[in-house]
């Protein structure tokens, strides 16, 4: 018996690794009044062409029933199972999952299935898929890849900038930053995501020094907790992705991908944002 990996389209990790490692996938969807899709099935250049021309669309999560399916397959076959999903406070996958596993476990009475809540989403859930899943390829225990993934949970970080809280505002996902709307002339704020919800980390007054204090950050934890891995997240700004990757190789000596961040996360965040997640050799949280 092995253990399985299943997260959801939030991670946005990309076929190669999911390939690899084994990774399996459900998605969210976007829809407007007259169009409902899996955000898996439309490109980011596309999706936001289509949102300047329609508005903002909804987000929903995966059906239970495509849940169920996915889970059941897995332990059909005599295997274990951990699902790393978005934040509970950003979604209701994870508490669908809940509920999916115990009509699982009607079914199978013997499945293992564990059901992670990583309290964030992006490429800080796309790493605790990753750990998760190259510990369970190295053949660990469940126990023991819960473990690694609750770990690498308190030692992620996600930064990020967005080109305007309009979509945040909009979407209803601003959190902790709610203190910033009537003020976004005047501050450029750095944002973060800790216990499941947007928070502020900073504010600055230029992009350029919000890009750069986000930077400072990533040095500072790396020389508190050890650096390990780092992407760069963007939304239709590739350009200044490139160059905030060259800006981390500068001042950290590592290579850092491009990742793009996807409908469903987008929608809420909003075209021209940027950020960085890392995770590091020590606790952070």
């Amino acid at each position: 018996m092995s253990v399985k990996i299943l997260t959801d389209s939030t991670s946005y990790l990309n076929d190669q690794i999911c390939r690899e490692l084994d990774i399996k996938k459900i998605s969210l969807s976007v829809s407007w009044d007259d169009l409902s899709m899996k955000e898996v099935d439309i490109n980011n250049e596309e999706f936001y062409r289509m949102m300047e021309e329609k508005g903002i669309p909804k987000s929903s999560q995966p059906s239970v029933g495509e849940m169920f399916e996915e889970m059941k397959k897995v332990v059909a076959n005599g295997d274990s199972l951990v699902c790393i999903f978005l934040s509970s406070e950003m979604s209701g996958t994870y508490s669908s999952a809940l509920m999916v596993k115990e009509m699982v476990l009607e079914e199978y009475k013997d499945a293992k299935i564990e059901i992670i809540d990583s309290r964030s989403n992006c490429m800080q859930l796309g790493f605790a898929v990753i750990v998760g899943a190259r510990a369970a390829k190295e053949g660990k225990t469940l126990d023991e890849v819960v473990e690694i993934v609750n770990q690498n949970i308190r030692r992620s970080r996600f930064l990020f900038i967005p080109d305007n809280l309009e979509y945040l505002k909009k979407g209803g996902r601003i959190g902790g930053a709610k203190a910033l709307i009537g003020n976004l002339l005047k501050i450029i704020p750095i944002l973060t995501v800790e216990d499941g919800k947007t928070a502020v980390l900073t504010k600055v007054r230029t992009k350029k020094n919000a890009v750069a204090t986000m930077v400072d950050k990533v040095v500072k934890d790396s020389s508190i907790y050890g650096l390990r891995e780092i992407v760069v997240h963007h939304i239709n700004c590739y350009e200044e992705a490139l160059e905030l990757a060259k800006l981390v190789e500068e001042k950290l000596g590592v290579k850092a991908e491009i990742v793009d961040i996807g409908p469903v996360i987008g929608l809420h965040v909003g075209p021209g944002a940027i950020g960085l997640v890392y995770y590091t050799e020590k606790d952070i949280r």
